[in-house]
């Protein structure tokens, strides 16, 4: 008898805990002033600090109260923000002049700027090594630099260009590759790669998320949209789900073991980890059309999406795609979290 209640009390919190995931909306709009494009939403949970990349600068806001609290001018082509609290830097990756400036998350002001790679995107600290790293589209490696001295250390021959990435807890990087279609592994104290696992099911990849509990790897891939679970060990891809369209990110949440992949169709793709082989879809969240990148807040649990409404003027050329501009006033950070 007590094996029975054991067995119907785990359901009935499996089930709580699914409908708990599918609680999640919108809960809030930061707006964000200009009409600029953007790329990655970093938050310094500690600091509670969130980092906009806007086409030519950084906008920073309170992650609790949406309030503009200051902006980082000067980064064209921005893509990405690291934070590397230890040494009191903050990073951004310029792309359209291959350099990332180093600046002081407290004054937001410019340190240096630093030339890296052809064409850095995605950027992330690692705080084992003390370096911060860019993913360079244009050269298809990665710079390192010592966060302490904003100085370049060396390159991964990565030899792809790389997207989201993670830490996994045998010190490795693990890095999606997005023309390539695999996730290339590499030591950040060597800088040797050290795998390259090939995804299979789908193609480019760009989300990636991770458990360290159970070594899997998360991916959210574009092409055949797909989240699929990979063994992070082996490379050996476990499963995998259908996601929304133009996904570009994604977190995971420990605690409630949730996978997010923010897809810029305007859904939220969630996921629930049972067991190491076994997932479950938790339903899709509904956000809004160009959301496709995304924050996970550890501290309270909510997701930081920015968005914005378009227009569109067909092309004289049919073979073309029609031009996009963005309404005035409708940039915003979605606050997505349980109501």
């Amino acid at each position: 008898m007590r094996n029975v209640k054991s067995v119907v009390i785990g359901l009935f919190s499996g089930a709580l805990l699914l409908l708990g995931a599918t609680n999640y909306k919108i809960l809030n709009r930061y707006p964000v002033p200009g009409t600029g494009g953007w790329d990655y939403v970093e938050i310094d949970a500690a600091a509670r600090r969130l980092y906009i990349s806007h086409a030519t600068q950084v906008e920073v806001l309170d992650a609790d109260s949406g309030k503009v609290v200051g902006s980082i001018p000067d980064t064209p082509g921005v893509h990405g923000i690291a934070i590397a609290s230890a040494f009191k830097h903050g990073f951004t990756s310029n792309g359209k002049e291959n350099k990332v400036s180093m600046f002081d998350p407290k004054t937001l002001e410019l340190i240096k700027k630093i030339d890296v790679g052809k064409g850095p995107d995605g950027i992330y600290y690692d705080p084992a090594s003390k370096r911060i790293f860019t993913n360079n589209h244009g050269s298809h490696d990665i710079s390192a630099i010592d966060a302490s001295t904003g100085e370049v250390v060396g390159t991964v021959k990565a030899e792809g260009d790389g997207e989201q990435a993670v830490i996994g807890k045998d010190g490795l990087i693990y890095v999606n590759s997005e023309n390539t279609a695999e996730v290339v592994v590499f030591d950040p104290k060597s800088l040797e790669v050290k795998h390259r696992f090939p995804i299979g099911v789908a193609e480019t990849p760009t989300g990636l998320a991770y458990d360290a509990k159970t070594n899997r790897l998360f991916i959210g891939c574009r092409k055949e949209p797909k989240m699929v679970v990979m063994d992070a060990a082996t490379g050996k891809v476990i499963t995998s789900f259908p996601i929304g369209s133009g996904v570009d990110f994604a977190g995971f949440d420990p605690a409630a073991r949730l996978i997010f992949f923010s897809c810029g169709d305007g859904t939220l793709s969630v996921f629930h980890e049972k067991s190491a082989d076994q997932y479950e879809d938790a339903g899709a969240i509904k956000t809004q059309a160009s959301a496709k990148t995304m924050a996970f807040d550890p501290k309270t649990k909510k997701v930081f999406l920015p968005a914005a409404e378009y227009s569109e003027t067909p092309a004289t050329d049919p073979s073309k795609r029609p031009t996009r501009t963005m309404k005035p006033g409708t940039f915003v950070v979605l606050v997505v979290g349980k109501g």
